[in-house]
């Protein structure tokens, strides 16, 4: 039982995370698509193409397939709600476009609070291996060029929920550097492997 249920946990968040940034792109997606933004309009297509891709990859080669399409299937069942919801219960203009910019701020807020989960077993544990250094590297990249676009805009919600994710990435290096390895032989930090 015990078992079953780490299996289900470890499922959960390889697939949930990818989810909920695929949710995010098309939110994002469509918000640039009402403010006629050609650059949130490019990057998102793309995210959601490729997370897309990785959620397809991972359904066929999980051995919980069953519970994957499951969470999909109801990840689906969301996003044609908010569909349904902002295209056709909101009329056009301020309204519309506000009420869709504090949904896409949440889920990216959401997306950048994530890796705070394993915070305290990093503290705990004094080992940074639960932690990917590129990926901190791209999320500073990404969330830094993100608030400043939002802040060329004026746009507070591609900035202020960007912010988080600057935040977050500078607590991750700080726990790169007071938990780095003292031999500099086998990095305390997972290598992406390709």
């Amino acid at each position: 039982m015990l078992e079953l249920y780490c299996v289900w946990i470890h499922a959960w968040f390889l697939c949930v995370s990818p989810l909920v940034s695929v949710h995010s792109n098309l939110g994002w997606l469509y918000y640039g698509m009402l403010k006629k933004d050609g650059t949130l309009i490019i990057v998102n297509s793309i995210g959601a193409s490729l997370q897309s891709l990785y959620i397809l990859t991972y359904c066929h080669y999980t051995k919980t397939r069953r519970l994957v399409w499951v969470q999909t299937f109801t990840a689906s069942i969301v996003l044609c709600g908010a569909w349904v919801y902002f295209s056709l219960f909101l009329t056009q203009g301020e309204s519309q476009l506000s009420q869709l910019g504090f949904a896409c701020s949440v889920f990216t807020v959401s997306m950048y609070l994530s890796p705070l989960t394993d915070l305290m077993e990093i503290v705990r544990s004094r080992s940074v291996e639960r932690l990917s250094f590129p990926l901190t590297v791209a999320t500073f990249l990404t969330s830094t060029s993100w608030t400043l676009y939002g802040l060329q805009l004026q746009d507070y919600y591609i900035m202020v929920p960007n912010t988080p994710g600057i935040i977050t990435s500078l607590v991750r290096f700080f726990l790169f550097w007071k938990f780095s390895p003292v031999s500099l032989d086998k990095p305390t930090y997972k290598l992406i492997q390709i």
